[in-house]
């Protein structure tokens, strides 16, 4: 029996919500680091792509990680963050936004969304630097589903109360802020190669910033924190971080179609947009006035009274027909792991994950395939037809 190919789409879903989609290239940049024999972290296929991704985003550095989520810690570990500080970071998001600040013994602060964006509201972020100073250490603003958030407050708030900004660009790749690239714009911004991202190694993340004490602390710390002598030797203690040969040889192919893939994601989102205009109830997810939405998910809100069905009517209706449809991120303020924690709001992320709902967004994903998902959630009710 041969092995399946990476990407195939997973048996539960004839639709699944998003896969990798390979450009033909991988297979070439990883033969090529076969040939070196350079298959262990670190090597050329690494620096190379450190550097094509600092020059894509437009970043001094960049650090090739194992994860998303272990540049965030890296970057807090940076900023000496620790027991009786405190982070600030959206409640919308998923848990790895958050669990970095929770490794190292401080406190997440949750801050609640905006309805425009779904992002962080900036007034709340303001509210809480004012009345936690001297205890917030770092802001971490998350970019939900490809949307940057608001910056241009979000960073002026930061500055006025001098507490770092940190970006989890980790679904943000390709869109923009004000024609900037969101993780570009704080003091440090990190991103994510997961399989379901917009390009993938699998599994990976990079750390990008402007300063250079992080980036080579960063790198450090991810190879074991071991000290510069002919000896192994540590002075503090070290994480085994660092991406992979092989796996960076991945990223670099799927670097080079970045702007196909955004483009595309874009497109499936539009046709969503158009087969399901005018149909009461549905509102897909907006696209701020600041920037450019990648539309790693397409996502939408359902009204139950004013569509006729609920959105997880609707999610169990897709399902029956092979169709991957998911919630929207469940707030953290509303997970067991972190009850107790200080939140500000909160009532707009939980509606958004009471009516919110992300659709098939996958960049290989055909036309007649999203018209097939644009029948599924129609036929969710029996009071919506296609336009």
């Amino acid at each position: 029996m041969s092995a399946p190919l990476l990407g195939a789409k997973p048996k539960a879903f004839e639709i699944p919500l998003s896969v990798p989609h390979l450009s033909g290239r991988e297979a070439e940049y990883v033969a090529e680091a076969i040939e070196s024999n350079w298959v262990a972290p670190l090597g050329p296929m690494v620096d190379r792509f450190e550097r094509e991704f600092a020059a894509r985003v437009d970043a001094p550095y960049a650090v090739a990680l194992a994860s998303g989520t272990a540049a965030l810690h890296l970057a807090l570990i940076h900023l000496g963050i620790g027991p009786g500080d405190e982070v600030l970071v959206s409640s919308l998001t998923f848990a790895a936004s958050v669990n970095p600040i929770v490794y190292l013994g401080a406190t997440p602060v949750l801050i609640d969304s905006e309805p425009g964006s779904w992002n962080a509201d900036p007034a709340l972020i303001e509210q809480a630097l004012g009345e936690r100073a001297g205890r917030v250490k770092a802001v971490v603003a998350v970019h939900l589903y490809g949307q940057s958030a608001d910056l241009g407050r979000i960073r002026e708030c930061c500055e006025r109360f001098d507490v770092p900004l940190i970006e989890d660009a980790a679904e943000a790749l390709g869109g923009t802020w004000q024609g900037r690239q969101p993780g570009t714009v704080g003091w440090a911004g990190v991103f994510s190669f997961n399989g379901n991202k917009i390009i993938t190694t699998g599994g990976g993340g990079m750390l990008v910033t402007g300063d250079a004490d992080l980036a080579d602390h960063a790198r450090k710390l991810s190879t074991q924190a071991r000290d510069d002598a002919p000896h192994y030797q540590h002075s503090e203690i070290g994480y085994n971080y660092r991406l992979s040969n092989l796996l960076a040889a991945v990223g670099r192919a799927q670097l080079e179609v970045l702007d196909d893939r955004v483009a595309r994601r874009r497109a499936i989102f539009d046709r969503y947009r158009q087969g399901l205009a005018g149909v009461e109830g549905i509102e897909l997810m907006r696209e701020a006035p600041w920037g450019t939405h990648n539309r790693w998910l397409s996502t939408l809100t359902i009204d139950e009274r004013a569509f006729g069905a609920s959105r997880e009517a609707v999610r169990l209706g897709l399902a029956e027909r092979g169709i991957e449809g998911r919630p929207v991120w469940k707030p953290m303020h509303q997970q067991p792991v972190f009850e107790g924690v200080p939140v500000y709001g909160g009532a707009v992320a939980d509606d958004l994950f009471d009516r919110g709902l992300c659709l098939p967004s996958g960049s290989s994903l055909t036309d007649s395939e999203v018209d097939r998902v644009i029948d599924g959630v129609l036929s969710s009710s029996c009071r919506a037809k296609r336009p």
